[in-house]
């Protein structure tokens, strides 16, 4: 009895060693069966999803629909799919053990190993396309039953767990190689992020010439008029990429029932101002009113003293226009209401009803990321340090969070934390909106449902994957290239493709 135990030990240890190194059996069916019922959390961030309740008393939920009966279905029918699968499971495990025991059973059991090879792709050919026990054929429970007993037979071949030792220095080293493959991944992709691609550099410089070789009253843009104008929808977008700033403004004239109303407040620093300038001039938006200003020419900025220089180079945390959000009524003292655009967004739907929308006394509007059984479903304590006394004091940390921008970073890294410090800015002064306004994720999390991205006024490419990169996920890339004219003669003579 003993022996048994012992050899059966030795089995387990070496079966989960082999889990890591390549020998597990293939899951991508079973993974397949299981994304039909679930959703994913995000890639790129260190957060957690909440299975309990979050506090909501700072802050208004607007259209919010409940979602527990449908969470309730969605656990139940988990479990429900674990019970009905279990022959299919214990089926790849019994696989998983006869590929350890060809890999390693001494040679004195060859006899033995030809029987378990013949059993073991019998049973390969039984789950082929099985995705749940309903899938398998009656005759496979009488497979099952031989399949345990070569593998009993074979198992008498291994005495000892000497084989233990080796396979877990073979697992050590692969889990080493296994890090420093995904270390070198990690820079590569955020190098990716920190270097402009040379396609782009070309753009801007082209831009730049034709820009400094008009006369300066040829460097006007149409409409100046209208861009103190209360009446009209006014939009704002921080940013230095060219092309961003040309889909946000596309997709929203586009997808306008009136564009003339449309007045886009473009800023941007000293060095992008001409290339940007130079865009909108020879591309116009139609009726739509494009006003560009230059960070570098706000005198009164100076003052605040609040911008801080990160020794990371990444200019998705140093650029101080991502700051800008902190400061509208300082740059649009003429206007009441105003809707701020990420650069990487893209507009889908008519966005007139925003400008309807009840605020109920609060300073902003967005939308929020805690509404239950959905994803992303964030905390406020996934990003705040809350062991701060005066932070721990003044802030719930079961409290939701909402949309501010894509960085998410914690707030123990201030100079990289729009996010955190909006929501302790804002906190107690936001409304949340219907969720259908605005759907994050596509730059990070590749199992945004199809049908949510369709339905959303705007889509947002939060994360570092961004839609003007090769690192972009292809199966959401074009939703944002189709507001782009990839036959315009700048981007054909800088090799700019869809």
């Amino acid at each position: 009895m003993m022996a048994m135990n012992l050899e059966f030990q030795c089995l387990k240890e070496m079966v989960g060693i082999f889990s890591h190194v390549g020998f597990n059996y293939d899951e991508r069916q079973d993974e397949d069966a299981r994304k039909k019922d679930s959703f994913s959390t995000d890639e790129d961030t260190n957060v957690h999803a909440v299975p309990h309740s979050t506090s909501k008393e700072n802050i208004s939920v607007t259209n919010r629909p409940s979602d527990r009966i449908e969470d309730h279905h969605h656990i139940l029918n988990s479990h429900s799919r674990e019970v009905k699968n279990q022959k299919l499971r214990e089926i790849k495990d019994q696989i998983l053990m006869a590929k350890v025991y060809l890999k390693f059973a001494p040679p004195s059991s060859n006899s033995r190993l030809k029987e378990l090879e013949l059993r073991m792709k019998e049973m390969e050919r039984a789950v082929e396309g099985a995705t749940r026990d309903l899938d398998l054929s009656r005759s496979v429970l009488q497979a099952m039953r031989h399949m345990e007993a070569s593998l009993s037979t074979v198992g008498r071949a291994f005495s000892d767990c000497s084989l233990v030792s080796k396979l877990q220095a073979v697992k050590r080293k692969t889990e080493e190689q296994v890090r420093f493959q995904r270390s070198q991944a990690t820079y590569l992709v955020h190098l990716a992020v920190r270097t402009a691609q040379k396609s782009f550099h070309c753009l801007s410089m082209r831009l730049t010439a034709e820009y400094f070789s008009l006369r300066p009253e040829e460097r006007k843009l149409p409409n100046e008029n209208k861009i103190h104008h209360t009446d009209l929808y006014h939009y704002a977008i921080f940013s230095d990429n060219v092309l961003a700033c040309a889909v946000v403004v596309n997709s929203t004239v586009t997808t306008a029932k009136e564009p003339e109303k449309l007045v886009f407040h473009i800023v941007t620093d000293s060095l992008n101002l001409p290339a940007i300038s130079m865009w909108f001039l020879i591309n116009s938006p139609g009726n739509a009113t494009v006003h560009i200003q230059s960070i570098d020419n706000f005198e009164w900025l100076s003052k605040y003293n609040t911008f801080f220089k990160s020794g990371n180079g990444d200019p998705r945390y140093t650029s101080e226009l991502i700051y800008l959000l902190f400061y509208l009524p300082e740059i649009f003292p003429a206007l009441n209401k105003i809707v701020v655009f990420d650069h990487d967004v893209v507009v889908q739907q008519d966005l007139g009803g925003l400008w309807n929308a009840n605020l109920k006394g609060n300073v902003i509007g967005a939308v929020g990321t805690c509404q239950e059984g959905k994803t992303p479903f964030h905390r406020i304590d996934a990003f705040i340090n809350f062991s701060d006394p005066l932070i721990g004091q003044s802030f719930d940390a079961n409290s939701c969070t909402w949309a501010f921008g894509g960085s998410k970073k914690p707030l123990w890294n201030w100079n990289v934390a729009r996010m955190p410090l909006g929501w302790l800015t804002f906190y107690n002064k936001t409304e949340l909106l219907d969720r259908r306004w605005h759907i994050l994720g596509l730059g990070h999390n590749s199992g945004v449902d199809r049908n949510e991205i369709d339905q959303a006024a705007v889509v947002h490419y939060d994360g570092i994957r961004k839609p003007w990169l090769d690192i972009a996920m292809g199966r959401y890339r074009s939703y944002w290239t189709k507001f782009l004219d990839f036959d315009h003669p700048f981007l054909q003579q800088c090799n700019l493709q869809a």
